[in-house]
């Protein structure tokens, strides 16, 4: 692992995946990239009507020393740490930081959203997660002493999820983790016979030329089984794939990956298709 990007925010949330992401990168001996996008829009940068020049390099300094601040904590005296300033928020520039730095991982915080929020607003993360061409690590609340002894990766098995498993088993083996896999069967058009899961499932280990062995667990929604899946195994971390539907396509089908990464409270790192 080369580097790791961090965005934040200055809130707690973030805070604590900054703490997640330092413990890595002391680990891994790995650099952060610790970005802040300012809450500047592209007209106020570019028309004085809206607020006078000296104000605004002002505004962009006293922004600059608070994200300084930000990163006097001891817990990232033993860490190289690169600060990225960006002057207004481009979730799809987290890749170009990302790209720009060489990163294998972007690790964030969140508390989730729920309800109208989510459906018609969604997360800071969760438009990251879309975005992210590399593995997004998903921090849910304050977490003392990040380790991920048991780390279970869902998918349906379908072959374009090769990729995401090698990525997963890449992750665990850098977490020094046990890798469990499970496929969710639920009701309705989405069921499978046990004979046909394990079919399935053959056709995706032979293609992706590894011997796992892999649970099937019974649910009424794939979100509820990885989530009580997980929870009856005592995992600390899940990992999926997430497709990063955007506009009507998102909407109206939404990402099962997201939406486990905003309502786990586990941590949750994804995997872009």
């Amino acid at each position: 692992m080369k580097s790791i990007v961090v965005p934040v925010d200055f809130s707690d949330q973030s805070e604590y995946a900054l703490k997640v992401a330092a413990k890595l990168a002391q680990k891994n001996k790995t650099t952060l990239i610790v970005l802040h996008m300012l809450e500047l829009a592209p007209a106020i940068m570019s028309n004085a009507q809206y607020i006078p020049q000296d104000q605004l390099v002002q505004l962009i300094k006293l922004s600059e020393k608070r994200f300084e601040d930000f990163l006097d904590k001891p817990y990232l005296k033993e860490v190289e740490v690169i600060p990225v300033v960006k002057h207004y928020k481009v979730f799809s520039e987290v890749n170009d930081v990302a790209e720009q730095h060489n990163a294998d991982l972007v690790v964030m915080g969140s508390h989730g959203a729920d309800g109208l929020e989510e459906i018609f607003i969604g997360s800071n993360t969760e438009r990251v997660v879309r975005n992210s061409e590399i593995p997004v690590l998903v921090v849910k609340g304050k977490v003392e002493d990040f380790k991920a002894e048991r780390f279970v990766f869902a998918c349906d098995f379908a072959e374009d999820n090769v990729p995401a498993l090698k990525k997963a088993m890449a992750f665990a083996k850098l977490l020094q983790a046990e890798l469990k896999l499970v496929y969710i069967n639920t009701p309705g058009d989405g069921f499978l016979s046990t004979a046909d899961i394990y079919e399935k499932v053959s056709k995706f280990l032979t293609k992706a030329q590894e011997g796992l062995e892999v649970d099937i667990y019974n649910d009424y929604t794939v979100e509820r089984g990885v989530l009580n899946y997980a929870d009856s195994h005592a995992a600390d971390l899940i990992g999926i794939p997430t497709h990063g539907r955007k506009g009507l396509s998102h909407f109206f089908m939404g990402s099962i990956g997201e939406d486990i990464a905003n309502h786990s409270k586990l941590p949750v790192v994804t995997f872009k298709i």
